[in-house]
């Protein structure tokens, strides 16, 4: 069996207040590139997990991987060997680690179903693991883990994804928030949403990381009709109305710089 783990980016986010929690109560819309980490699966006796591709000498730590965490989460009979091709770079604001927990919830739905508390299951793993399991759509409220499916009127809308290659860890850029809540994510249709929204947590990633600065500078400049950071970073997206003017502008990207291009599901 094998499963794309789709890259997650947040069209618009908006954070509205901290919690006495800690966490942070969030507005924010998820969608999915049609591209990701690619999971590969066949049953063994005990589950096993094998990392490889760019960016899998990056997860050292096999059993704390969030993908053995998701396998030691489901319920099921025997054990599966997976092997994790790790394509997206990591503590980038895709959702990477995320969206390989929740291709493994696929791959196990696909065959045993998934037990019923499998939303709880999923949120304890991580904020955007739920909305990773289906990588559909969504508007996210609460700490992201409250999830509203919605028809998008972006689905094929050709994306490119950038990185500048500096991992950007999410605690940091958190607390580095203002605390100003700027106000509710806008009503109307994704793509308005989209455009009217924003992500407040770029000011505290750009104070962390000038290099997104310069990715979003960049992409500025190309076709694109929407350039927003993803997340808390680094990674930045841009949305084109072509294919053509989204290869042009990823053709022209400084070759140091990691990028995925794709469309959006």
């Amino acid at each position: 069996m094998n499963e794309i783990a789709y890259a997650k980016i947040n069209l618009a986010l908006h954070v509205r207040r901290r919690r006495d929690d800690g966490y942070h109560e969030l507005e924010t819309v998820f969608a999915f590139v049609d591209a990701g980490d690619r999971l590969s699966v066949v049953p063994a006796q005990r589950d096993e997990l094998h990392t490889v591709g760019e960016f899998g000498g990056v997860l050292t730590d096999p059993t704390g991987n969030i993908v053995a965490q998701a396998l030691a989460a489901l319920p099921r009979p025997g054990g599966l060997a997976i092997t994790l091709e790790k394509n997206l770079p990591v503590a980038a604001g895709l959702g990477g680690g995320s969206a390989d927990a929740g291709a493994v919830f696929r791959m196990v739905e696909r065959d045993h179903g998934l037990p019923a508390d499998w939303p709880l299951r999923a949120a304890r793993l991580g904020a955007d693991v739920p909305a990773c399991v289906h990588s559909v759509t969504s508007i996210g409220r609460g700490t992201g883990t409250d999830l509203q499916p919605v028809v998008s009127d972006l689905v094929g809308t050709p994306v490119l994804l950038v990185n500048p290659r500096v991992p950007l860890a999410t605690g940091p850029v958190f607390k580095g928030w203002d605390g100003i809540d700027r106000g509710a994510l806008p009503n109307g249709s994704v793509r308005d949403i989209a455009l009217t929204g924003r992500n407040d947590l770029e000011a505290p990633a750009l104070a962390l990381c000038p290099q997104i600065g310069a990715v979003l500078g960049h992409l500025r400049g190309t076709a694109a009709w929407l350039v927003r950071m993803s997340g808390s970073g680094a990674t930045c997206f841009a949305l084109f109305e072509t294919a053509a003017e989204r290869d042009a502008a990823q053709a022209g990207l400084p070759p140091e710089w990691w990028s995925l291009g794709g469309a959006l599901r």
